[in-house]
């Protein structure tokens, strides 16, 4: 196995467990944290945007995260941040899993909910930018698409672990999950912290880190001297406010067709099962996770930027279908739109990781995509379900809010894909003797 495709296997193992933690948290805020940790509220719109609250905190630490393991990873290494957020993210997991509810401890239940969550906003934070950018850095020149869809991949897995099982704790009974079947899915977090550590550890540092680091060591400043998130704010500040607008269709529109589709469907407006959504949203992530890693080949093939618009049209175009299906209670229309909908948006995720690396050059680039990436998970991601549910409520329960939503989000990143920067890593022709060989670095618009 050579280093790239070693690489892109860790960074797929490594985010699939992050983004497994992570959409844990998400289903359950979705079916059950509402009855748990905020029984008092003083409705159940309430109670819901409530546990929505809570998600959402997990959003607005990730910037944070971002910025934090960022530097380091700009400054120490890619791989060492790596390893320290997939141990957060394990932990807070698993502490999640053994969390006293309302009932047990009142107030203090949801308190120490929001600082896990936190902690889990930290991590994956940090988490998503390294694993990115090990499998791009790695990657030959003509690949950096497609092997930076490995990272992507993570996604879809992670959600179909993750509502996978909670599909499978659900066969118990619904008294089953709501007293302790919800918290195996958390738990079992553990073991896959470990299975994901030992393959990250195996890893070598990127290829284009290590030649920053030589450049950084013969010039006149000393190694280190430079504060990447300064350097970002003063250099590539443009690109990040146009990364941020990339991304609310491939993070934002994500959440409100799966978290806030699956409150919406199993609710009073639509009444559909638990049972049936919970299964569509698994058949939908497998849809995404065999789609992922071809839309990443078509972003080579054909351009990645031109990839992501054509899926964003799609999206639009199909957020209509999407919607009015549910409430039909027909098992084929509703899977059939969940996994249609989900190859649209894979089609503006997958390609996502090597088009945000472009934006940076490489010695800044670890903050620059975190601050990105997660920049847009805190304002598209932590806040779309949110927005949403709040919507429909005043809509009297009508879904065309959501959908306005959505396509408003697909007309944004599609502007700001057309204006957006490219740094183009190239390999020299003629290595100096001492150097990894790894990069230099040029820019077109």
């Amino acid at each position: 196995m050579n280093r790239a495709t070693r690489a892109a296997g860790a960074a797929f193992v490594g985010t699939t467990i992050e983004w497994y933690d992570f959409y844990v948290y998400a289903t359950a805020a979705a079916l059950l944290f509402d009855d748990l940790f905020f029984p008092n509220a003083s409705s159940p719109t309430v109670a819901l945007m409530a546990s929505f609250a809570t998600y959402a905190v997990g959003f607005f630490a990730r910037p944070l995260g971002g910025i934090v393991f960022g530097h380091f990873g700009d400054r120490v290494g890619r791989k060492s941040a790596l390893v320290v957020t997939l141990l957060m993210m394990g932990a807070a997991t698993f502490a999640v899993g053994v969390l006293p509810t309302y009932a047990s401890v009142g107030v203090l239940a949801p308190v120490l909910l929001v600082v896990l969550r936190f902690v889990q906003g930290l991590a994956v934070g940090g988490e998503w930018g390294g694993a990115a950018l090990m499998a791009v850095e790695h990657a030959p020149e003509d690949r950096k698409t497609f092997y930076g869809g490995f990272a992507q991949l993570g996604n879809p897995a992670g959600a179909l672990l993750a509502t996978g099982a909670f599909s499978l704790m659900n066969l118990f009974g619904e008294d089953a999950l709501h007293t302790w079947g919800w918290r195996v899915p958390f738990i079992v977090s553990a073991v896959l912290v470990l299975v994901g550590l030992m393959i990250r550890l195996r890893v070598e540092e990127s290829p284009v880190f290590k030649e920053a680091v030589f450049k950084e060591s013969v010039s006149d400043r000393p190694v280190g001297q430079g504060v990447p998130i300064k350097e970002v704010f003063r250099g590539s500040w443009r690109s990040v406010l146009l990364g941020i607008g990339t991304l609310p269709v491939a993070i934002g529109g994500y959440y409100i067709l799966t978290t806030f589709l699956l409150s919406y469907a199993t609710g009073p407006y639509a009444g559909e099962s638990e049972q049936l959504i919970l299964n569509g949203l698994s058949l939908a992530a497998f849809v995404e996770l065999v789609a992922t890693l071809g839309m990443a080949w078509m972003g080579d093939r054909f351009g990645n930027r031109k990839v992501v618009i054509w899926f964003l049209v799609a999206t639009a175009v199909l957020a209509v279908p999407q919607f009015t299906v549910l409430g039909s209670h027909s098992t084929f229309l509703i899977f059939l739109m969940l996994a249609l909908m989900r190859l649209a948006t894979s089609g503006t995720y997958g390609p996502m990781a090597a088009i945000l690396a472009e934006m940076f050059p490489p010695r800044v680039r670890y903050t620059g995509i975190s601050l990105a990436y997660q920049g847009a998970g805190a304002i598209f991601g932590g806040l779309s379900p949110l927005v949403a549910t709040a919507l429909v409520g005043a809509a009297d329960g009508a879904a065309w809010p959501a959908v306005a939503l959505l396509a408003g989000m697909c007309v944004l990143s599609v502007v700001c894909l057309a204006v957006a920067p490219r740094h183009l890593d190239r390999a020299p022709a003629a290595p100096a003797t001492g150097t990894t060989g790894a990069a230099t670095t040029t820019t077109t618009a």
